[in-house]
């Protein structure tokens, strides 16, 4: 099933809930998966110098394949810069919010197959994490070169359908 545009569900509104006399059509039977395979990487036990934060500059809706997708590139860069155990990264959004498209039909004969508006409470079709202004996305605990990562974070941030800001913090000898 091909992906829509990500503008399409880039705006936060609270979900059409559907009042219906069936309660089987009043609610979504079974959420897709999320794609995010891990939200803790490295080592988490370690004490690190560096806080780095990829946070969001405005009011968004992330979808589970935007999030998966800057998590590999930057555990990718953190693995080959740091090693398996040299860094701490974790996703801090989780994504509940369940997407929904109501299918139309196009070409000869498409509007006797279908219900229109009728009955448009639609399919789910993936998973976003709602986010407010500010609010990190990921979190990077690391003790060496600053710099690497925030080139990272801020190439990776590209992949996400809003603008990101990087945040640097030196931490003060305290354990995560």
């Amino acid at each position: 099933m091909p992906l829509r545009k990500a503008n399409c569900y880039r705006k936060i509104v609270r979900a059409y809930t559907r009042k219906s006399k069936y309660q089987g059509r009043g609610f979504i039977k079974a959420p897709p998966v999320a794609k995010i395979v891990k939200y803790n990487m490295g080592d988490s036990k370690k004490s690190y110098k560096y806080k780095i934060t990829l946070y969001t500059k405005e009011d968004i809706q992330v979808r589970h394949n935007a999030l998966e997708s800057v998590r590999q590139v930057i555990n990718r860069k953190l693995q080959k810069t740091f090693g398996p155990i040299g860094y701490y990264l974790m996703i801090n959004v989780y994504p509940h919010h369940v997407l929904r498209e109501n299918k139309m039909l196009t070409g000869a004969g498409a509007d006797r197959m279908q219900t229109g508006m009728q009955q448009a409470f639609g399919k789910p079709v993936g998973l976003a994490a709602q986010v407010k202004k500010n609010h990190p996305l990921f979190t990077a605990y690391i003790n060496g070169n600053v710099d690497i990562i925030k080139y990272t974070f801020k190439r990776s941030s590209s992949r996400l359908p809003c603008k990101c800001g990087v945040k640097v913090e030196e931490i003060k000898n305290i354990q995560i």
